[in-house]
């Protein structure tokens, strides 16, 4: 089978993963310039060196059996650690939070930096699938597999499968306003993560996370609420009112920042569909995300898996 994945994020990543170890060809398409969708790692140049951001997911747990097998093997591999201080059960990937989507993206035919604005499927005898980067088509493909946030997936899935476009829009995401900033002195006197103290739903200090390396480094998340209010104002304005919260919690002293910057995450915390993935065997169509399971790293990966598996499962 030749399969095109659209979203090499980790549902991405771990169904195509899955699928080529079954013997699938199988391609990956992303907008991005890296692979690993929230699973994603700032790096910025300071007066004391570089300074590295988990911006995205700042920590991941199991409840599954077979998602904590495959935590133990990002272990064995020195790509994740535990992080006691997010939690007993927490644990990070390392030396940043993209590297086990970096390791399953090395094994992989990844395109980046390449938005698919439409899919198109051939007629009968012949009903392939193709996929268009204006103004450009690659393919054939056999099947496709839509693994964006459900607002991205809806527009992509209404030509051809109108309830998984329906499922898709219904399922709305939360946005998110991240703050990266990095000091030259450490804030000896706060605990290394703080919650929920005004506008801020989370804040790490990423650079005592395990295998970090470089200056002070924190990661501001606002909460999601506040985000969504504020979702169109100015980056340099979430900034300025996001480090004023921080600068008011408890212990917290703010030296001057080396660098600080603010990234918006549209479709941060995902909505819970209850369905795991889609498949459309008629069509070669299927869907996964963690939009269809809940918003934790773990829903990404088990979506993206279950969905290989009912596409090599064949015919009922």
């Amino acid at each position: 089978m030749r399969i095109a994945v659209i979203g090499a994020g980790l549902a991405g990543l771990a169904c195509a993963a899955a699928l080529q170890a079954a013997g699938a060809s199988v391609t990956l398409f992303d907008k991005a310039r890296g692979a690993g969708g929230r699973l994603s790692t700032r790096r910025i140049d300071t007066p004391s060196g570089e300074a590295s951001f988990d911006h995205g997911a700042q920590y991941f747990t199991a409840h599954d059996p077979a998602f904590q097998a495959e935590i133990d093997r990002w272990a064995a591999l020195g790509l994740a650690a535990p992080w006691p201080a997010a939690g007993a059960d927490a644990w990070v990937g390392t030396p940043t939070m993209n590297a086990p989507a970096r390791q399953l993206a090395s094994g992989l035919d990844v395109h980046l930096s390449s938005r698919i604005d439409a899919l198109r499927r051939n007629a009968e005898p012949d009903p392939a699938w193709w996929l268009r980067i204006d103004p450009d088509e690659h393919g054939p493909f056999d099947a496709v597999v839509v693994a964006v946030p459900a607002e991205q997936a809806a527009p992509l899935l209404e030509p051809w499968d109108s309830d998984f476009a329906d499922l898709a829009g219904g399922t709305r995401s939360r946005a998110c306003w991240t703050v990266m900033v990095a000091f030259g002195t450490g804030l000896s006197e706060t605990s290394d993560v703080l919650q929920h103290h005004g506008p801020i739903g989370w804040a790490a200090r990423n650079s005592a996370k395990p295998g970090r390396t470089g200056p002070e480094s924190w990661v501001i998340q606002a909460e999601a609420d506040w985000s969504d209010a504020h979702l169109e104002n100015r980056a340099d304005t979430v900034l300025a009112e996001l480090l004023a919260a921080f600068e008011q919690a408890p212990g917290v002293d703010l030296p001057a920042p080396l660098a600080a910057t603010a990234h918006r995450w549209r479709y941060a915390r995902s909505g819970d569909a209850g369905k795991g993935s889609l498949w459309n065997a008629r069509l070669g169509l299927g869907v996964c995300g963690d939009w269809l399971l809940g918003p934790r790293v773990e829903c990404a990966w088990l979506s993206g898996t279950r969905l290989a598996a009912s596409m090599l499962a064949g015919p009922a």
